[in-house]
């Protein structure tokens, strides 16, 4: 496989090109936050459905995306057109992505639970689906645009930048805009009005980000790698999916993600139910808190370039993570222990400000670095395999984007269930031992989590020295590739390789 124009030949990476690039993270997170924040306590407190069937119906949502992703991702490595490998799928996704986020938002009203249900799972399939087609093919460009260890942090950390503006910004005006509570006690996140502008916003967001991002990045098409010219059978996919997901830092980075972002998942489900009804915030003190959380994204992202080149990708990974856990559970635990200050109080408003602003800034280290040790797993894979598969590699990064708001979730709605939550509380009328036994259940549920996330990230192997290594080994093929073509004569250097086996 080799681009189009030759990558040793490719002008540097500008930074106009990098923003344009990153801009696009805002579609998915933007998408990702609702989902995580808003999609359960509006389908079960607003719509009136039961959490189990909530947390069942995106349960199938997430099977049916672990089949799609990886077909999607190797049929993304291996579809030539003249607009390259991934511009094709990002632009296709735009206005069926945003036209079904803005209709899930709004379901009929007065049908049945079951009719409702069904609408639920049709929409949230929708919704994966074409998320797919944009984001997995929008990650894969990033190994492409960014190939060296410290330059690839770098581009994930402006990606990451957007994630926080994209995510957190939505919520914020969800909070202060969209959904506000009006003084005399209308409105709020229990009322169905408001969610018709939140997904309208949100849907036009999602088209006009995604369609900058195709374009902005169009033009480095000619220097991108192309698929080789080849007849591969459903058999021969299946085999060399098998042999390019076989590689123990890949397997140990998607476990890893796979129960970080459940955990996370569990978390931003929940997160709305501990500040409405564990700590009884206003909605005011609510956007107060995801402010704190983007102000802290925001440093995040300056400190994860330095934290990589300090401690290394993987060791900066675990080392931030361990604090970060160790600090998001210290209010609850608290509470739990009758240590914390009463509701209402402005010292547990801070102390609830001072543990997001700090556990936001570890997360956003930690996701960035996360992200760049995934991506490292690419050139280390195709000295392996000879292929470049980064499409296939990231659908797993992609997957586990999408089971930060499904498997998350379905955990979350099951906690709400074990405790005994009921449907249309309000708060302030909670019994005080369904809230003691959520903090119960959430501690032990959060850190088992991450505890192994924690744990199966230390099998990575791939560090600055082993990255720099496989770039070595993939210029020299490079170079004697060239040799051979001009050697072989007019006819061969074209981007096309002979049929393979399998």
């Amino acid at each position: 496989m080799k681009a189009a124009a030759g990558a040793q030949d490719a002008p540097r990476l500008g930074f106009a090109t990098k923003l344009a690039y990153a801009v696009g993270s805002t579609a998915t997170n933007l998408k990702l936050r609702a989902l995580s924040t808003f999609l359960v306590i509006f389908y079960n407190q607003v719509v009136g459905l039961p959490p189990q069937m909530v947390g069942g119906i995106l349960a199938m949502a997430l099977l049916l995306d672990a089949v799609l992703d990886p077909i999607l991702g190797q049929i993304s490595d291996n579809v030539r057109t003249r607009w390259g490998r991934r511009h094709p799928f990002m632009l296709a996704a735009a206005l069926p992505y945003a036209v079904c986020f803005f209709m899930l938002w709004n379901p009929p009203i007065g049908w049945t639970d079951e009719a409702l249900g069904l609408y639920l799972m049709v929409l949230i399939f929708a919704v994966r689906f074409f998320d797919t087609f944009f984001e997995l093919p929008h990650q894969a460009l990033a190994p492409e645009l960014a190939k060296g260890y410290d330059e690839r942090t770098n581009l994930m950390a402006l990606r990451h930048f957007f994630l926080v503006a994209g995510g957190l910004g939505m919520t914020i005006a969800a909070y202060e805009w969209f959904l506000k509570k009006h003084p005399d006690g209308t409105g709020g996140v229990l009322a169905r009005e408001g969610y018709f502008g939140y997904s309208l916003t949100g849907a036009i967001i999602i088209f006009v980000t995604i369609l900058i991002s195709v374009f902005g990045t169009a033009h480095r098409i000619p220097y991108l790698s192309e698929a080789p010219t080849r007849t591969v059978t459903l058999k021969g996919m299946a085999v060399e999916m098998f042999h390019t997901l076989n590689n123990r830092s890949f397997i140990a980075m998607a476990l890893a993600s796979m129960f970080v972002a459940v955990g996370v998942g569990a978390r931003n489900g929940l997160e709305i139910y501990f500040g409405l009804y564990f700590w009884e915030l206003s909605q005011r003190q609510l956007a107060g808190l995801a402010t704190m959380s983007v102000v802290g994204g925001f440093i995040g992202v300056f400190l994860a370039p330095f934290v990589g080149k300090w401690m290394g990708k993987k060791w900066g990974a675990i080392f931030t993570f361990i604090a970060a856990v160790a600090v998001h559970i210290t209010p609850v635990s608290l509470r739990l222990l009758d240590l914390a200050p009463a509701n209402g109080t402005p010292e547990l408003l801070w102390l609830l400000y001072g543990e997001e602003i700090i556990n936001a800034t570890l997360a956003g280290i930690i996701a960035i670095l996360l992200a760049s040790l995934i991506a490292d797993v690419v050139e280390d894979a195709e000295v392996k395999t000879g292929r470049r598969s980064e499409g296939l590699l990231l659908s797993a990064n992609n997957l586990l984007r999408k089971a930060t708001s499904s498997g998350g979730i379905l955990v979350a709605t099951g906690v709400l269930a074990f405790v005994g939550f009921g449907e249309k509380a309000r708060p302030g009328q909670v019994p005080e031992e369904v809230l003691r036994n959520l903090g119960l259940a959430y501690i032990p549920m959060i850190v088992g989590f991450y505890a192994v996330g924690i744990g199966l990230i230390s099998a990575y192997t791939i560090n600055r020295k082993k990255h720099l290594e496989n770039l070595e080994v993939l210029k020299a093929r490079d170079a004697a590739g060239e040799v051979a073509a001009a050697e072989a004569g007019p006819g061969v250097g074209s981007g096309e390789i002979p049929q393979q086996k399998a």
